[in-house]
C-alpha cells in the first residue's frame, strides 16, 4: 500500500539519508558496537549531509524547515539501522527544539551554529535514580547565589552522556512549589564539579552512550536559564507528545526492516526440502506481521500528519507510541523465532533488535503510562 504522507522531495531527502548511513555508519558500525560509543565525527557528518539542523532557524545556518515529515524520514532511516545508529533523533526531534524554542537570541547566537553543524552534542539530564516517569521525584537541586545558580544531584540513563557538550538539566529551584518549582539549567561540557560517571552498558542500543552525571556544586550562570525559571514541568511536557510520536516512528520502521530481512531468509533457508517460509504456520505468521506493520505504521502517519497540521494531542501520541513499540517488539520476537538458531546469533540483525526493541517499550514514557494518559482521557 503506497504512503500518502511523502512526497518527491521527501523521497529525495530519504535517498539522502540511505547514502549518509551506507557511507559513514556502515563501515564504522562494529567498532561502534565494541566500543559502546557513535564517534562524533558521525554527527558532523550527519551535519554536512543535511540531516541535522534543516529544521533549526536559516540565520544561524540552519535548514529553516518546519516540515516535521523530514524529521520522520530521518527517523526511519535511523529505526532500520538499530543499534549502529548516531542518536540523530535526540538532536533533532527530542533535545534540539528545546534549543530553537526557549532559547534568548544571545544563546542562540551562542548554541545553535554548534548544534547545526553538528560539532555540538546534546544530551538531557532528567532520569535520576530515583525519579523516571514521576518527575515530582526529582531531587537535584539549583540554589541561586548571585548572578549564577549552583547545581548539586545526579542523574541516570542519560542518552549521549559521554559525548555530550550542552546539558539542559532539570532542577528543583522552589522546594516547596511541587510541579511549579522545576527549572531547566543548561550545563556546558567543562564546568568545575560537573562529572560523568559510569558509561552504562546496556542489554540493547550498545553504540548508543548512556551515562550517569554528576554534579557537585557546579556554578552555572544565570545566562544558561533555558526557558523561564520554575516552568521547567511545562517547558518538557509541551515537547513530549512529539518524543512519544519519534519513538513510534523508529520503532515501526526497526520492526519492518526486520521482517523483511526475516521474509527473505523464510525464501532462502530450507528445511524437509523446502523453503521454510512454505510451511502454513511459518507464512502466516509472516501474514500476520505485515498486516500488524501495514495497520500500525497507517495510525502513526496519521499522527505524523497531525503533528504537520499542528493538532496530535498527548493522547494520540500516547496512543501511538504504546502499541507501536508494543507491537514491534512482538514482531521482532516473532521473527527471531523464525530465524531458529541462527537468531540467537548476535551477527544477525534480529539479534541485536530483539535486544533494542526492549527499550523503546520503557524511555519517552513506559506502556503503563501511556495507558494512564489514555485512560485520565476517558473520563476514569
Amino acid at each position: 500500500m503506497k504512503r500518502l504522507i511523502f512526497d518527491d522531495e521527501h523521497e529525495a531527502f530519504r535517498e539522502t539519508c540511505r547514502r549518509y548511513f551506507e557511507r559513514e555508519v556502515a563501515p564504522n558500525a562494529e567498532k561502534w558496537l565494541a566500543d559502546g560509543l557513535v564517534d562524533r565525527s558521525a554527527f558532523t557528518a550527519a551535519a554536512e549531509y543535511g540531516l541535522i539542523g534543516f529544521n533549526m532557524p536559516a540565520e544561524y545556518g540552519g535548514g529553516g524547515s518546519d516540515d516535521f515529515r523530514f524529521n520522520a524520514i530521518v527517523d526511519e532511516e535511523l529505526g532500520k539501522w538499530g543499534s549502529v545508529a548516531p542518536a540523530l533523533y535526540l538532536q533533532n526531534d527530542v533535545w534540539g527544539p528545546y534549543f530553537k524554542k526557549l532559547t534568548t537570541e544571545d544563546q542562540k547566537r551562542r548554541w545553535l551554529p554548534g548544534i547545526i553543524s553538528g560539532e555540538t552534542i546534546l544530551a538531557f539530564g532528567m532520569t535520576e535514580p530515583g525519579a523516571g516517569s514521576d518527575l515530582a521525584g526529582i531531587r537535584t537541586s539549583a540554589v541561586r547565589d548571585g548572578d549564577d545558580w549552583i547545581i548539586n544531584g545526579t542523574k541516570i540513563f542519560i542518552s549521549s552522556g559521554i559525548n555530550a557538550d550542552l546539558i539542559p538539566v532539570v532542577c528543583r529551584t522552589d522546594p516547596d512549589a511541587g510541579h511549579k518549582g522545576f527549572t531547566i539549567l543548561v550545563v556546558e561540557r567543562g564546568m568545575e564539579g560537573f562529572t560523568r560517571g559510569r558509561k552504562l552498558h546496556k542489554m540493547g542500543m550498545s553504540a548508543q552512550d548512556t551515562a550517569e552525571l554528576i554534579f557537585e556544586n557546579v556554578r552555572v550562570p544565570a545566562d544558561n536559564v533555558l526557558g523561564e525559571v520554575n516552568r521547567g514541568f511545562y517547558h518538557l511536557m509541551h515537547n513530549l507528545p512529539t518524543e512519544r510520536l519519534c519513538i513510534a516512528i523508529m520503532s515501526i520502521a526497526g520492526a519492518r526492516e526486520t521482517w523483511r530481512q526475516t521474509l527473505q531468509y523464510c525464501k532462502d533457508r530450507k528445511a524437509f526440502g523446502q523453503p521454510i517460509g512454505s510451511f502454513q504456520h511459518n507464512r502466516f505468521l509472516l501474514a500476520e506481521m505485515e498486516t500488524e506493520l501495514d495497520v500500525t505504521e497507517n495510525f502513526v502517519d496519521r499522527c505524523l500528519q497531525a503533528e504537520v497540521d499542528g493538532e496530535l494531542t498527548a493522547v494520540d501520541a500516547a496512543k501511538a507510541k504504546w502499541w507501536a513499540t508494543e507491537v514491534a517488539k512482538k514482531v521482532v520476537d516473532r521473527c527471531l523465532q523464525l530465524h531458529g538458531g541462527y537468531g540467537y546469533m548476535m551477527e544477525y540483525r534480529v539479534a541485536r533488535e530483539f535486544l533494542d526493541s526492549r527499550a523503546p517499550t520503557i524511555f519517552g514514557g513506559t506502556t503503563e503510562i501511556m495507558k494512564e494518559i489514555i485512560g485520565r482521557n476517558l473520563g476514569l
